[in-house]
């Protein structure tokens, strides 16, 4: 490197790194992004990406093995897992590579090293030297959370790094907690054949979303065949060599479940270690860096991005807070803090689910007088043509003043519909304007508009 002065150092290349690193240079600013393994981060490389193709094969696979509800036929169908995991680590490598032309296009320097704090905007790179930025960008992602006694060996338990690259499908596979990525995982290995258990320790699956949509999940997925104990904990798992016995305890009682994998999917914890945070004044509070509304630690000149920073831990919530903050430092005027209330929420398992805002429960324990609306997936053309009857749509408006407070869905394809509400809770829409909003047909989106017209009984298809 021929000059290691920089207005803006971004350690970490991943979805909440690399976005803010491009939002500064197109700024102006000199702009390097220290990575120590691949751009791209664990999103691109061993998360959101990646799992989606893994599930689209799956969800591929679900549909051939129906297709005479198609009027259609096929004979000696079979899948090739290998080519599967193959197909999914090829759509990772395709688009980390893309993140490099992204970042060379805009100029940005990328040192490939570890990165460490060394006061007074010096950041230590293992195996290249002191680089030197006015402003610092910790966004160094997070981790899979280890229990003790339950920490994953890569062999017979899992984290979702092992969980996506295996050698064959389990026969039975234990799946602790029931948060997006086990819930993915138990639809993914569902459908490919395995014999799956969920254990949640509480009282529901998918416990963050709206109560109503947890227990149409729930349904669902027993209903394909996949076993799921709530309020459980597995209090032990002992290793054999061919199998895991974890012992689980559900309503003061204990039981033994025998699995040939056990998938650990119980939380993220950041990575705050080995960075040099103990020589700042960062602040560090449960396995997350502390910040306040722009992104600022304690210690002048440096900040925190994305899952390093807390919850929601998520990868388009870690790309917004890398431009609010990149921006603000730039000075742009009209930026605003992130409301997280805006934040969308995706499981892509089969039923997706999606949602944002307050679930029911929540607006009303905040005090809001509520309308809530509904609508199935069975009174909808399009749904019932896809072959995809059973879901929901749900909305909820305060009743003084048609805000509408929250949005939850499941069913086919409401990962994508979701941001229309998200849009609409942006422009601080009411429901007026989206009674009059005028939605195409067929299409998925119309059960949006009539979960609205139903809050206030003018639902027309149902």
């Amino acid at each position: 490197m021929a000059d290691k002065d920089f207005d803006l150092i971004v350690i970490g290349g991943g979805p909440g790194g690399y976005v803010a690193a491009i939002r500064g240079a197109q700024l102006g600013m000199k702009t390097a992004v220290v990575e120590r393994e691949h751009l791209g981060g664990i999103c691109l490389n061993w998360g959101c990406i990646p799992t989606k193709a893994l599930l689209r094969s799956s969800e591929v696979w679900h549909i051939l093995q129906n297709l005479k509800d198609y009027g259609l036929k096929a004979d000696n169908l079979e899948f090739d897992l290998q080519a599967i995991v193959e197909r999914s680590r090829g759509v990772a490598k395709q688009l980390s590579g893309g993140i490099g032309h992204l970042l060379k296009k805009n100029k940005i320097e990328v040192v490939m090293g570890e990165a460490k704090l060394a006061g007074n905007g010096q950041v230590k790179v293992s195996g290249v030297g002191t680089l030197s930025g006015k402003h610092i960008i910790l966004a160094v992602g997070a981790r899979a959370r280890s229990l003790p006694g339950l920490e994953a060996d890569g062999d017979r338990v899992w984290t979702y790094r092992e969980a996506m690259v295996p050698k064959e499908v389990p026969k039975s596979l234990l799946v602790v907690g029931s948060g997006a990525i086990g819930i993915e995982f138990a639809s993914f290995y569902n459908d490919l054949g395995a014999s799956v258990t969920v254990v949640e320790v509480m009282d529901r699956i998918l416990p963050v979303e709206d109560e109503e949509i947890s227990s149409m999940a729930l349904k669902a997925f027993e209903k394909q065949g996949i076993k799921v104990l709530t309020g459980a904990k597995v209090a032990d798992l002992k290793r054999k060599k061919d199998r895991v016995t974890a012992i689980v305890e559900v309503d003061g009682k204990s039981e033994t479940i025998d699995a040939d994998r056990v998938i650990m999917a119980v939380g993220i914890v950041g990575n705050t270690e080995g960075i040099g945070l103990e020589a700042t004044k960062v602040k560090v509070d449960r396995g997350h860096i502390v910040i306040n509304e722009w992104c600022e630690t304690d210690e002048p000149g440096v900040y925190a991005i994305g899952d390093v920073a807390g919850a929601p831990w998520l990868a388009h919530k870690a790309s917004h807070e890398g431009v609010i903050c990149v921006e603000k430092i730039a000075g742009v005027q009209g930026v605003h803090p992130l409301n997280k209330s805006l934040i969308p929420g995706c499981t892509y398992s089969r039923p997706q689910i999606a949602s944002v805002g307050m679930t029911e429960k929540a607006a009303k324990e905040a005090g809001h007088d509520v309308k809530v609306g509904k609508f199935p997936f069975l009174g909808n053309g399009k749904a019932i043509a896809l072959g995809e009857p059973e879901g929901m749509v749900k909305t909820l408006f305060d009743v003084k003043t048609g805000e509408l407070l929250g949005a939850h869905m499941i069913g086919a394809e409401v990962t994508e519909l979701i941001q229309g509400y998200v849009v609409a809770r942006s422009l601080e829409t009411t429901e007026a304007e989206l009674m009059h909003t005028v939605f195409p047909h067929p299409t998925l989106s119309e059960m949006m508009h009539e979960s609205v017209l139903d809050a206030y009984g003018r639902a027309i298809h149902f």
